[in-house]
């Protein structure tokens, strides 16, 4: 589906401007490029990979599984909802083999968008967006988030609690600088709640994304060297790790719903 760019709206808030999107310009197309993904099974794997880009590890101590055939960890449920559950496990399945390498103690769900994102000349703007209900306490790290497809940086952290009630917005720019953090209290993060990063082009290297907390801007983050990069949109409930330890001897529950990917064609 296509429909008309909308311009930018200016915004401020006790002394710092923002950038909400209202409407777009005229001049360029909008596309939908994934939306509805959750409404069954065929729908959902004919758009997301099941588990990481590079696999079943990463930073915590979960280990993701899920494929068309195992649907424990990684399921729908009716009205277009996805499931991802961290479950504890009582054996030694040795330890992570990213770093840092922790010890598994959770097999768990994630999934990956099959379309990458690319801000380029082509494509210079980008919306991401879903609503969650995400786990927050101790030993629970659920996200959504983009991270480079070919090289690392970029990344950009649309949605990550790591062990209390706090939303970590992100974004990690090449060359000086490193992290840009924002910070944000969330009332009741098991409800749902949207969460949006809106990413744009503004040289010929560098991207601004501003973030969103249903649909009030909260920050925004220069991302340097974007730009071309290929990333990854992932959906992942990580256990432990950043989030604290020891997390929780019952199942653990990150519900997504309405996540969407658009873009300007120019």
């Amino acid at each position: 589906m296509k429909h008309n760019r909308r311009a930018f709206l200016a915004a401020g808030a006790a002394g710092m401007a923002g950038v909400a999107l209202g409407s777009r310009a005229e001049a360029a197309v909008w596309e939908n490029v994934l939306s509805g993904t959750f409404a069954d099974y065929g729908t959902l794997e004919a758009a997301w990979n099941y588990r990481y880009p590079w696999g079943s590890d990463h930073n915590g101590t979960a280990r993701m599984y899920g494929s068309s055939s195992d649907h424990n960890h990684v399921y729908l449920e009716s009205g277009g909802v996805l499931v991802l559950k961290a479950s504890r496990i009582s054996w030694d399945e040795g330890n992570s083999s990213a770093d840092p390498h922790l010890p598994i103690h959770y097999h768990s769900g994630a999934i990956h968008a099959k379309q990458q994102i690319v801000v380029n000349d082509q494509f210079p703007s980008w919306e991401v967006k879903g609503e969650f209900q995400a786990p927050s306490w101790r030993g629970t790290w659920p996200a959504f988030w983009l991270t480079g497809a070919t090289s690392w940086p970029p990344e950009s952290d649309v949605l990550e609690f790591k062990g209390d009630s706090r939303n970590w917005f992100n974004t990690y720019r090449n060359g000086s600088g490193g992290w840009s953090n924002t910070v944000v209290d969330v009332s009741n993060p098991g409800a749902w709640h949207g969460y949006r990063a809106w990413i744009t082009k503004v040289n010929a290297s560098d991207v601004d994304i501003h973030y969103y907390l249903d649909g009030n801007w909260v920050a925004q983050h220069r991302g340097a060297g974007f730009v071309g990069r290929p990333m990854w949109l992932i959906i992942n409930l990580q256990m432990e790790g950043s989030s604290g330890s020891p997390g929780p001897a019952s199942d653990t529950y990150y519900r997504a719903r309405n996540v969407y990917i658009g873009r300007d064609r120019a």
